[in-house]
């Protein structure tokens, strides 16, 4: 067909203004619909500075993990203890175990308190369930943790170098392409998956359900392992940038509830487990339903020339 002028220039017409209208109406997609709006870009960020607080102020300052032998454990800086601290006095106290029971006993050179009261004798709540219980002695804070068949003293110092010398998180740039609306599809209640953890033990755990979703066509499958569909899930998984850019064990990533049977994985908001930036954590690792073979680069990357494995 010949194409006369008046055609050629209708053409252009309808080319150039019929998109801007459709573009105001909102009946076609942004130009670039990876990049984030203001409002995002601002939540985003907020998350990131909370992240990176919490890192700082609640893991950085760890300074020992001392795994409890029953009876008495005797800490402090002497290395006749039973549990040798890394400052305060050479004597400080005795923990006692007996059963899964802790007490502990501080002596005067201890200059501590329990839960802000300076006893000196006291039985010690667990992190679980919780309460834990809190010893201070200086800058230091001690209380029980558990951690399967283990007890433990889990040691902070709120002055320590590695709060002074914490590093930026570092991230990928932020990519809408990888906060996808995923199925959400229930368990039955009885269903349990095996999540290892750094510790090297291996957690049978109860699982909500799968979210199912695509990236660049690819039909991905990801398991909760502790979250509540009403609440938001919790998934920890890796895909191949953990070979090389992100976190070897594996990345957390929290989401908003299930909501009419969906569920947004925003992989923006992906973030390195506590035992990333220290060694005395106690961290679940990727169970092996949720390691991908496609690479995710969103979310927070791992330095590994100064992280922790």
């Amino acid at each position: 067909m010949k194409l006369t002028m008046k055609t050629l220039l209708l053409a252009i017409t309808f080319a150039v203004f019929v998109p801007a209208a459709l573009l105001q109406a909102g009946e076609v997609p942004l130009p670039n619909p990876t990049q984030p709006d203001a409002s995002y870009r601002k939540s985003l960020n907020q998350w990131k500075a909370e992240l990176t607080e919490s890192r700082k102020k609640n893991w950085a300052s760890l300074a020992g993990l001392f795994w409890l032998k029953p009876g008495e454990n005797s800490f402090g800086t002497d290395p006749g203890n039973a549990v040798i601290f890394p400052t305060g006095p050479a004597r400080a106290g005795v923990f006692t175990l007996q059963n899964i029971d802790v007490t502990v006993r501080l002596l005067p050179d201890a200059h501590a308190t329990i839960n802000g009261k300076p006893v000196s004798e006291s039985k010690l709540q667990s992190d679980s369930p919780g309460p834990a219980t809190v010893v201070t002695m200086g800058s230091l804070q001690m209380y029980v943790i558990v951690r399967g068949q283990r007890i433990g003293i889990r040691l902070k110092d709120t002055e320590s170098a590695a709060i002074r010398n914490f590093r930026a998180l570092e991230w990928f740039p932020v990519n809408l392409q990888y906060r996808v609306t995923a199925k959400w599809i229930p368990s039955d209640g009885k269903k349990m998956i095996d999540v290892p953890t750094v510790l090297g033990d291996v957690e049978p755990t109860p699982v909500a359900g799968t979210a199912v979703f695509q990236i660049n066509g690819q039909e991905i499958r990801l398991t909760d392992i502790g979250g509540d569909p009403a609440k938001g899930l919790f998934i920890v998984f890796t895909d191949l940038t953990s070979k090389t850019e992100t976190y070897p064990g594996g990345r957390f990533l929290d989401t908003d509830p299930v909501a009419n049977g969906t569920v947004v994985l925003d992989f923006n908001r992906a973030y390195n487990p506590p035992c990333s930036i220290t060694p005395y954590a106690t961290c679940p690792l990727a169970p092996r339903e949720n390691r991908l073979n496609l690479a995710i680069p969103a979310g927070q990357k791992y330095d590994r020339a100064h992280g922790h494995h």
